[in-house]
């Protein structure tokens, strides 16, 4: 038995945020059919690497899932996709607003023919409002939040973060939200919608630097490696490269200290608490980087290690993949021949469970179309479904 045993989902949306919210779903038990359209979800065709015509960015977040490939504009599919609706509990959508209510699948219609169902929109910068219209792209989601003015070297150009940070939290949001509604559902008795966009997600996500924005009024500054609020807290050359460390409380810096031999600078007004160090940044990051310098990464990682204090090598993914506590951590699996990387919900009494690779396109329709009475060969012949 897993946790959302029981519970069915529609998925009707495509490439990173809709999809990684009902692939959390599905690992976590439930049923989940990816409704795509006849060319398949956008993420089909992103590459290469592919596996068995599989993409791997397809398969990152479409694992626990049945393909459904069907034309919603095609009256033919309408029964199909109206007695899904109303088998399911969770419908997530993605559409540009405005688009589910011309496709058929819009909020009110579908509360009309199923009032339980939770019905999760997924936008870039929400369905009312200034850029309610627009679509959402997470790279232009972490340019306009502020996130890329914060990325990167400080004396260099704003960056994009290296994965879509944005769709990831939102997809997230997303199945937190919906597992709230599901539970109001079964106090009441009743569903709703549940909206989530991107802008939110990301600007939310600035966390302490947006915090602190609003704290000041100042500008937020951008410190590559280095932490805004906390020093030292950053990356280090050592003789033969770099490794991160990271002191964020006064019990480590005293450790810190003591392991590097330079008691003095708990002496040093100017770095006698965090504050303090933060205002004198460029004198302590130039002492410590200097006694960095002289010896080797792995030399510097055993001695911070043995006094219990933060710090790592800067892995590539590879190495990160491949790296001891992922293999620990059962972090590597694979489903049908196709590689990916487990999930992180570890849940003692119900654990996530790995039923399905990621599917081909319409690959279960005629088994949907079948188990909810219709004859897949005749929607076939009506152009509603392929598969």
């Amino acid at each position: 038995m897993t946790a959302l045993s029981g519970i069915k989902v529609l998925e009707l949306s495509r490439v990173l945020a809709g999809p990684w919210c009902s692939m959390l779903l599905a690992d976590l038990g439930a049923d989940v059919i990816k409704i795509e359209p006849l060319d398949g979800d956008d993420t089909r065709g992103l590459g290469p690497p592919f596996k068995d015509d599989i993409s791997a960015y397809f398969a990152c977040c479409n694992r626990n899932k049945r393909s459904l490939a069907i034309d919603l504009l095609n009256p033919a599919a309408r029964p199909l996709i109206d007695a899904l609706v109303r088998d399911a509990d969770v419908l997530i959508e993605n559409y540009r607003t405005g688009t589910a209510e011309k496709l058929g699948v819009g909020y009110q219609r579908l509360h009309d023919l199923n009032p339980r169902l939770i019905y999760c929109s997924i936008s870039g910068y929400g369905r009312v409002g200034v850029g309610a219209e627009r679509p959402g792209y997470d790279f232009a989601i972490q340019a306009e939040s502020g996130l890329m003015a914060i990325t990167g070297p400080a004396d260099g150009p704003p960056s994009k973060v290296g994965v879509a940070v944005a769709d990831i939290a939102t997809g997230q949001n997303a199945a937190i939200a919906i597992l709230a509604a599901l539970l109001a559902r079964a106090r009441d008795g009743v569903g709703q919608r549940v909206a989530v966009s991107l802008f939110d997600s990301q600007l939310s996500g600035l966390a302490n630097v947006a915090s602190a924005c609003l704290f000041s009024g100042e500008e937020a500054g951008r410190y590559g490696n280095a932490h805004a609020s906390i020093v030292p807290y950053q990356s280090f050359r050592a003789a033969d490269g770099e490794f991160v460390l990271t002191v964020a409380s006064e019990k480590l810096w005293r450790s810190l200290c003591q392991a590097l031999d330079r008691p003095d600078w708990l002496d040093d007004p100017r770095y006698r608490d965090n504050a303090e160090r933060v205002g004198h940044r460029d004198a302590l990051i130039g002492e410590m980087q200097a006694l960095f310098a002289s010896a080797p990464v792995e030399h510097w990682l055993q001695r911070l290690s043995a006094a219990g204090i933060p710090a790592a090598a800067i892995n590539t993914v590879k190495q990160a993949l491949d790296s001891p506590v992922a293999i620990s951590r059962g972090l590597k699996i694979e489903l049908a021949g196709l590689p990916m990387v487990a999930s992180p919900l570890r849940l003692s009494e119900t654990p996530v469970a790995y039923r399905l690779p990621p599917p081909r396109l319409g690959e279960h329709s005629a088994a949907i179309a079948r188990a909810f009475g219709f004859d897949p060969d005749r929607l076939r012949a009506d152009g509603a479904i392929v598969g």
